[in-house]
Formats: C-alpha cells, structure tokens, sequence
C-alpha cells in the first residue's frame, strides 16, 4: 500500500482480518450512524424534558400568584369525590342507581369559581330540569293519548315549539341576564326526556331519578362551594371597583407630571385601560353577585346595579384620559413659555382630580360616607375656575414686525406686536379642556357614589369626622388670637 505523502485517501483500501481457520474476512468501517442515533435520541429526550420543566414552572407561579386557583381545583375535586360515593357505597348506589352519573355530570358543569355564579348555575339547572321534566312527561302522557299514528308528530311537534320559545327567550336581554343558562338546560333536558319517552315506558321514573340525582349534585357544590374558602363575586366586584378608581387617578396624576418634565412612574400611566377593559367583568360580577346570599358587609339585596353605573361613569373618565395620553403623546409639542404658564393650573386640576378620586376609592372600600368629598370637589372646581382664567389671558410671544433700516432696534423691539402662534398653544389648550372636562366627569362619578352610599346605607366616618372637628376648633382658636392681637 502506498502513501502519497498525505494526500492519498485511503479510498479503495480494504482491510480484513483473520479468523482462526486460517480464513480472512473484511472489516466494515464503523459509519457512526449508531452514534448520531443515540446522540439524536438523547437531545430530544433533553428538550422534551426541558419543555415539561418550564411548564411546571409556568404553573408553579400560576399557583403561587394566586393561591385561590388551586384551591378552586381542591373544590372540585372533593365535590366529585363526594358524589361518587353515591356510587361507591351501596345502600346510596341502590337509592339512585346508576343515574348517580348524572350527579357527577352536574358537578362538572355547574361548579364555578365564585359563589355566584355556582349558585346562578344550579338553581337554573334545578328548575329548568324539574320544568323541561314536568312538561316531558304532560307531553308524553298527551302524545300516547292520541294514538300510535300520531304520537311521533304530537312529539316532534311539542318539541319544536318549546325549543323555538326557550331559544327566543334567550335573546331577550333581561331574560338572558338571569335565565340564560336554564333556558338552554330546559331546551336540552325537555328534548332528551321527551324523544326518549317515544321508546322508554318507564318515563315517570326516569325523569324523577334524573331530577333527583342533579338536586344531589348542585346541593353538594353548593355546600362545597359556600364552606370551603368561599370566593364571592359581590366581594371581587366591590374590590375591582375600588382597584379601577386608584388606577384612574394614578393614570391622571402621571400623565401630567409626565408632560411638565417632573417625576412620573410610566407604570402607572397605562392603568386606565384596565378601566375600559373591566365592563363585561363588571356586568358579569353584578349579575352573580345578585344570587348569593348575604354575606360579610353586603345584604342581600345590596344594589349591585349601582357598581355597574360607577363602572360606566369611570370608564367615561378612562375615556377622557385616554384622549389626554393621545394628546401629551403628539408630535407637536407646545413651547416651553406656553407650558410654564399654564403648567400650575393644570396640574392643580389634576392633583385635585386624582384627590377626589382617591377619596370616592377610599369611600366605597371603607363602605363609609366622606365628610371631606364635599370640600375636595369644591377645591377642584376652583382650580378649574383658575385653569378657565389662564385660558382667557395665555403668554404673549414678541413677534417682529417690518421695520426700516434706519430705525434703531429699541424701537423695533417698541414697535413689535405680541402674539400667539395657534400650533404652540393649540396642544395646551386642548390637555387643558380635557381636563376641564374630566373634573365635569368625576363630579358624576361622586353623585354615583353617593348614590351607591345612600342605597346600601354606608356608615359615617367617625375618624374623619374628628379630624374635621379638630381642624374647625384649631381655625377657631387662630382666629380669636388673631381678633385679641388686633384689639391690642
């Protein structure tokens, strides 16, 4: 074999080997195919066993974020737990039979995570079922009367009247509100019940064991539900409210700081887009809300409906802020006298602005009346009383006007006529009516509240109340020594 000083491949080379009968046989080079297998197989196990890791992790802090999660996932788990053992124990098993799958469906699909929407869920479960079974077996009864002949058509045509009535019932917006859910278990329980009587004798029977296994299993998610850390949607909604007036006036509050080159916290500026996104969270709160039963502060018939107004006249603010972000955000930025000069106003309007909203946040999380709104409402249309003033009379800027070259400059500059460029003061003039026009909002907002307070009786504040007390009788006692002074 010969070697080309390195260049030579070994192409054409054969090796063999000998074997012990004197034969020879040639030896297959390994190709490593084997190797990249395993190395293959080895990597995806790696990435297959990383992607588990991140969802484990991801769902660690699902859980550690909010811990009530995994407790909602407890309460259902015992509530099935304790339905099955009307499977499993014998005596119960013989008292429902085999329909006790039908307590557990009912679980299933009924068990949510508030208090107010399980119970909205099984008590339109419940009647919907005992309704759609009762009319099933009058039906039934009505159709085996008329003959053989015409039983399937008396069905069929049962069927597609009360199927058509129930779903119209759910486009009307009062019906849907409250009955939504009923209406479409009466569709599916009526049609069920009433086609399978056709080939069932035993109809009385069926249906009764039907109604009674789905009262066993909305009974127990209730008892479930209601005892085991109870989430409450009128506590959730109440608090979200509360949550949103913060936010507004953080969102209020940043914006202008921002604008006048003071200190802001950008975090804080977008939080009144959690306020335009809460409307379907609000309405569906309110509508649970109205089936629980009294708890904690709230009655039983606390005006819900009151939150959703509140929620609809901070989203009219929200919406006003949103056009003051758009505004601070344009190209076209005022100059910076047109900014000095009307930069006290504004921002007093918006400190006293984010005042009242913080105290009406303060007022509803509390349940207790403001003695102090009254005075911070009256602050915030002072100031807005002096932003209108500003308006009326804005900075002069000097501006040339053609003199000739003879003239010396100090009469120029005698002769220069003061002016207002629109585009430097159009973009403050319009923060400045947005703003005008958010404190008009926010004194709707405080009659909402006020409402609310007046309908769900809240309390006085009795700490404030001394405080007011106590500053009263410090001006007081100022004054007299002011009046001894003069006399002296």
């Amino acid at each position: 074999m010969k070697m080309a000083h390195g260049t030579e491949t070994l192409e054409g080379v054969e090796w063999r080997i000998r074997v012990a009968d004197g034969s020879s046989e040639a030896l297959v080079p390994d190709t490593g195919l084997a190797r990249k297998a395993w190395l293959g197989l080895k990597g995806l196990i790696r990435r297959l066993a990383l992607k588990v890791w991140m969802f484990m992790k991801r769902a660690w802090d699902v859980g550690a974020n909010d811990p009530r999660k995994v407790i909602h996932c407890m309460k259902v788990g015992l509530a099935l737990a304790l339905v099955s053992l009307f499977y499993f124990i014998r005596p119960l098993y013989h008292g429902v039979g085999g329909n006790a799958m039908w307590a557990l469906m009912t679980v299933v699909l009924v068990f949510e995570t508030t208090v107010g929407a399980t119970v909205y869920k099984c008590i339109n479960r419940v009647f919907a079922t005992f309704l759609a079974g009762f009319l099933a077996v009058g039906v039934h009864w009505l159709a085996s009367r008329s003959g053989e002949t015409l039983e399937p058509y008396v069905v069929g045509a049962s069927v597609f009247l009360l199927a058509s009535a129930a779903t119209f019932s759910r486009l009307i917006p009062s019906v849907k509100s409250l009955f939504d859910y009923g209406a479409m278990v009466f569709i599916l329980t009526f049609s069920f019940v009433v086609v399978s009587g056709y080939r069932v004798d035993k109809l009385f029977e069926f249906a009764h064991n039907r109604i009674s296994t789905i009262i066993i299993g909305t009974s127990l998610c209730i008892i479930v539900i209601m005892l085991v850390c109870p989430i409450w949607s009128g506590q959730e909604l109440h608090s979200l409210i509360v949550r949103n007036m913060d936010k507004l006036a953080d969102s209020l509050d940043g914006c202008l700081t921002q604008y006048f080159n003071q200190s802001g916290e950008c975090t804080k500026l977008q939080g009144y887009k959690c306020v335009l996104s809460s409307k379907a969270s609000e309405e569906s709160m309110a509508n649970f809300a109205r089936w629980e039963p009294s708890h904690g502060k709230f009655n039983f018939r606390h005006p819900w409906k009151q939150y959703v107004k509140i929620g609809s006249s901070m989203r009219s603010c929200a919406y006003c802020i949103e056009a003051l972000n758009g505004c601070i955000s344009s190209e076209n930025q005022a100059a910076k006298l047109i900014k000095k000069h009307f930069s006290k106003g504004c921002l007093k309007v918006s400190s006293c602005s984010s005042n009242a909203l913080r105290e009406l946040a303060e007022t509803v999380k509390t349940m207790k009346k403001s003695s102090t709104i009254d005075l911070l409402v009256g602050e915030m249309n002072s100031a807005v009383q002096e932003l209108q003033n500003d308006l009326k009379s804005p900075p002069l800027l000097p501006k040339r006007s053609p003199v000739s070259e003879n003239k010396t400059s100090e009469a120029a500059c005698s002769e220069a006529t003061p002016t207002v460029p629109l585009m430097d003061i159009i973009q403050v003039v319009t923060l400045s009516s947005l703003l005008i026009e958010i404190s008009g909002r926010i004194e709707a907002l405080v009659d909402d509240v006020e409402e609310l307070a007046k309908r769900a009786e809240f309390g006085i504040n009795d700490d404030k109340c001394k405080q007011s007390e106590m500053a009263v009788s410090d001006e007081e006692k100022t004054e007299g020594i002011v009046k001894a002074l003069q006399k002296v």
